[in-house]
């Protein structure tokens, strides 16, 4: 399972958080929300089939922002701010993704 994936899979079993990942791939970052098992990119179009990963293959997770749901761009409500891919690891073994 990608990383994206276990993330969205995450949201689905903690449907009060939204998370807020960081990702870079060879020139390029993106800032992207995954909320109920859902991802979608605010920075470039998301394609409408869920299917179609938000992320490249070769991309690799730079932070994790764990927010309170509902997602208020000018005031987020941050749980955990900064997180890598190593450190999120434990939150998503306690939820068993």
């Amino acid at each position: 399972m990608t990383a994206i994936a276990r993330l969205e899979q995450y949201t689905l079993k903690c449907p009060d958080e939204v998370l807020r990942v960081l990702a870079q791939w060879d020139d390029e970052t993106d800032e992207i929300l995954v909320f109920k098992g859902f991802s979608s990119s605010l920075m470039r179009p998301t394609a409408a089939d869920p299917d179609v990963p938000v992320l490249p293959d070769n991309a690799q997770i730079q932070q994790i922002d764990r927010l309170m749901s509902p997602y208020l761009p000018e005031q987020p409500r941050y749980i955990q701010h900064g997180l890598t891919w190593e450190t999120m690891q434990p939150l998503l073994e306690q939820v068993g993704v």
